[in-house]
């Protein structure tokens, strides 16, 4: 017997099938789908099979298949009686109603969010064909000697060739680089364009929509390009571009093929693409030892798709073998190549030098953690509400059980109350889901660039089963409590609803609340106070009022010279990078030992850089020049590459030599220790040099009153020299602020839910302190007839929810000090001290907002005239 014939199906979908199915179409079927579920065990695996059966499964739930059920009129008359009745306990109920729509649709607009999120990253990369087999190489980069290691995106040009060559079951593969990009022309116009370089299996591998052209041979041979329709309509105001020529300097590119340009949802994106091969020849020619080294693996990228019946593991095999006959010539670091699918780019693990931007799983989770306290939130709201309004629905059960009601028929009644409720707020929530939409796309400019969140048919359908599911799960506990009810005991005695026997369930309902709101508030202090901890630490530098200008690939010191004429400019410097925003570049440096080395970070400058950021230089001298077209020999190192290599004191370090990516570079100073890296990463051994073909960018000293102004003359005076590149500037405050983004957005998405899940929390407290002031009426008339104080009735119904908030502040306090001590911020080299402070806020704000919401209402009751209350009683 086969062994595919011992695998059975999924048992729900099967008692699924039965249960819909008209009897006499069920053996066919079924045997139909069994017969299907074989074929697929042998060609896509037990997993697919089973997923393909569900489907086969559902496809069936047709109107042709589905039996009679047999009291389904008295099912229908029997679901319009409840949902008559809910509306009407709705209608009755108007402000307990009010506070569960409302509480649920605030909460729900956040979760509408992160289903719309959901929704939309898992469509990245669908479109193309068999997406599910498509895989990128992936590099797992170790140092021998200090066994740091890093997860990268990209790879080597060597693993890209020996997986083609070597790796059976690859059904294609393409070798990419991701920098082909500059100045393109066209009869006598400029055309800043970007892309990438790509091998001829690109089409073979990827399935974006060729609208002319030949996509085996588009990419074969040197000085061959592909330009998208937006490229061709740009440059040439029309589609029929196949066999135009574009100057890239003086070198000219044959246009072999337009391509649709690529759609949102694709982590590729590019304006124009150049053949591969046209950079694997002039590298081959200049230097193919270090063309093919394995450790040039910084900016190539390698995708591949698998064959039909070949399992990744095989893949993989192959890739350790190809790994370890690599690594055994290696002396400093060894690289490890994985695979990653195509699909699981978007939502998977943060690496290096990947192509675009990625969501990431772990910013997913964290969203999805947080979503689901809120709407935990709101839930606990509807239920404590439900469950302190069941005293007053008692009688209502127990008549309807007297006149034959089922269980399951009142169990049913309130969860349709509950579903109704859920979908009204859906319906308020949508509305507060499309004003909150734009603000949160413009949180970080990399939210615009990942997400759009507009409204597809499946994701509105998402949104109703939420709805539904919410109100199912909101509705469960109370619709439990009431249908269980005794008919006998509730309409002789009232009920009282105990957990564990002993603990009111309300009070642990609003303890689990107000805790997950004071973890919320807690938890944006924290995040706000590490931010301005960020920005206020001293770095090491001064970056106040001077401003980065891109060069965009201009000659530095005609730019330099373009902007001296301007008077609020004091002095201009330049650099290949803003540092202490993480962004930076490194070569491997040996001191004397040629077995011992490490990586040394390191930034291309002139001489005007260090006294203008404030660096404080030691020992030795700054550059005397600025930086030549070649290398110079000279370096200024910090303090830290010193101790690293024992080199000696700064004053004994200068003269010293190392060796830097095979040059020879003589100490000529050395500074004092800074923060090139945000503050939450160690300082490691850095460096700057002079080196013409780094520069990026200038910065310019800014001193003016009128700030606007002068950057309108900076930006004229560049367009006047500059027509085909825009003016991009930034201060570099801002570049530093971007780099500590993660905690503004913590903080800014913590308040938003903050603000949500205290705004949620304090409705609750109103409807209970409404409800404590109706249900003790009559007892707070007597105690006033007695000679009670307004105050005295007051803090006696106060303080019982007082001790609550206590419970949870005794809860939220250490729950979330343990959380970000050893969790958000475990990892941060220079963090703030949680102290008092970031926690007093917290329970300040519960304890006010508690008091004022629950003695408002009881203040109103104690107030009441005794004679009135007592006689209508």
């Amino acid at each position: 017997m086969p062994e595919n014939q011992f695998h059975i199906p999924p048992r729900f979908s099967n008692r699924f099938l039965r249960w819909f199915c008209k009897p006499e179409l069920l053996e066919d079927i079924e045997g139909d789908l069994m017969e299907d579920f074989n074929d697929h065990i042998e060609i896509k695996g037990l997993r697919k099979a089973r997923l393909l059966y569900s489907w086969g499964v559902i496809r069936f739930f047709r109107p042709f298949a589905i039996k009679q059920m047999s009291s389904s009129k008295f099912n229908i008359i029997m679901f319009r009686n409840y949902f008559k009745t809910s509306l009407r306990s709705i209608a009755r109920n108007k402000l307990f109603s009010f506070i569960n729509v409302f509480g649920l649709a605030v909460s729900m607009s956040v979760c509408l969010l992160m289903i719309s999120m959901l929704s939309e990253v898992k469509t990245y990369e669908r479109f193309h064909e068999d997406a599910s087999d498509i895989y990128r190489l992936t590099n797992l980069h170790q140092n021998i000697e200090t066994q740091e290691s890093g997860l990268f995106a990209s790879t080597s040009v060597i693993a890209g060739k020996r997986l083609k060559q070597e790796v059976p079951g690859i059904k294609a593969a393409s070798i990419m680089r991701r920098n082909f990009l500059g100045d393109f022309e066209s009869e006598n116009e400029k055309y800043a364009l970007r892309g990438l370089w790509a091998d001829e299996g690109f089409f073979d591998v990827f399935s974006f929509e060729l609208l002319s052209g030949n996509k085996e041979t588009a990419l074969l041979n040197p000085k061959s390009v592909v330009v998208t329709d937006e490229t061709a309509l740009k440059v040439f105001n029309r589609l029929d571009v196949v066999g135009e020529t574009l100057m890239r300097g003086e070198d000219p590119y044959q246009i072999t093929a337009v391509v649709k340009k690529p759609p949102f949802h694709s982590h590729i994106q590019f304006q124009i693409i150049g053949s591969f091969s046209t950079l694997d020849q002039t590298q081959m020619q200049r230097n193919e030892a270090g063309w093919h080294s394995w450790q040039n693996m910084w900016m190539h990228h390698v995708y591949f798709k698998i064959e039909d019946g070949h399992a990744i593991e095989s893949i993989q095999a192959s890739l350790n073998a190809i790994s370890d006959d690599q690594n055994s010539r290696e002396e400093v670091s060894t690289i490890q190549l994985g695979t990653q699918p195509i699909l699981g780019i978007m939502t998977g693990p943060e690496m290096s030098n990947d192509i675009g931007v990625t969501m990431g799983s772990e910013a997913l989770w964290i969203l999805g953690i947080l979503s689901f306290v809120v709407i935990l939130s709101a839930g606990f709201n509807y239920t404590n509400l439900s469950i302190a309004r069941s005293l007053r629905r008692a009688k209502e059960v127990g008549i309807r059980k007297v006149v034959g009601a089922k269980k399951g028929q009142i169990f049913s009644q309130f969860i349709v109350e509950a579903c109704i409720i859920s979908v009204s707020s859906l319906i308020l929530a949508y509305g507060v889901f499309l004003f909150i939409k734009p603000m949160f796309l413009n949180l970080n400019p990399n939210m615009s660039r990942m997400l759009q969140l507009e409204l597809e048919p499946i994701t509105i359908v998402y949104f109703v089963l939420f709805a539904l599911i919410v109100g199912f799960t909101a509705g469960f506990l109370p619709s439990l409590v009431l249908s269980n009810l005794r008919a006998i005991q509730v309409l002789k005695t009232t009920v009282s609803t105990k957990l564990f026997s002993s603990v009111s369930l309300r009070k642990v309902l609003i303890v689990i609340q107000f805790t997950l709101t004071l973890g919320f508030i807690i938890s944006a202090n924290v995040a706000y106070n590490q931010f301005k901890y960020s920005m206020n630490f001293d770095k090491g530098f001064n970056g106040e009022n001077i401003l980065t200008v891109q060069l965009s690939r201009n000659d530095p010191n005609q730019v330099k010279a373009l902007f001296e004429r301007i008077p609020e400019v004091q002095a201009i410097s330049m650099s290949a990078m803003v540092l202490g925003t993480g962004e930076r570049w490194g070569d491997i440096m040996k001191y004397k030992d040629p077995a011992e080395s490490t990586t040394l970070y390191y930034s291309s400058i002139d001489q005007n850089y260090i006294p203008m950021l404030g660096h404080e230089l030691i020992a030795g001298a700054n550059f005397e020049r600025g930086p030549v077209a070649d290398s110079e020999s000279e370096v200024i190192v910090n303090e830290y590459t010193l101790k690293k290599f024992n080199i000696g004191t700064p004053h004994e370090a200068i003269g010293e030599q190392i060796e830097v990516a095979s040059n020879k570079l003589t100490i000529i100073g050395v500074v004092k220790d800074f923060h090139f890296a945000p503050i939450d990463q160690p300082i490691e051994c850095f460096a700057f040099r002079q080196r013409l073909d780094d520069i990026q960018m200038l910065n310019l000293k800014v001193s003016s009153e009128n700030i606007i102004g002068t950057m309108e003359k900076l930006r004229s005076a560049w367009e006047g020299f500059d027509k085909v590149h825009p003016f991009e500037a930034r201060f570099h405050s801002d570049h530093i602020a971007g780099a500590y983004d993660q905690y503004e957005l913590m903080f800014t998405i913590v308040t938003f839910l903050a603000f949500v899940s205290i705004s949620t929390a304090c409705l609750g407290l109103l409807g209970m302190g409404v409800y404590t002031a109706e249900t003790r009426m009559k007892e707070i008339s007597i105690r006033k007839v007695l000679g009670a104080s307004e105050g005295s009735l007051i803090q006696m119904l106060v303080k019982g929810f007082m001790y609550l908030l206590l419970i949870a502040a005794a809860i939220a306090i250490p729950a979330t000090y343990y959380l970000f001590d050893t969790v958000v911020l475990a990892d941060q080299v220079n963090r703030i001290s949680i102290g008092i402070s970031e926690m007093a806020l917290g329970v300040i704000c519960i304890f006010g907002v508690g008091f004022l919401t629950i003695g408002s209402q009881i203040w109103k009751a104690a107030r009441a005239n005794p004679s009135t209350t007592l006689r209508n009683e």
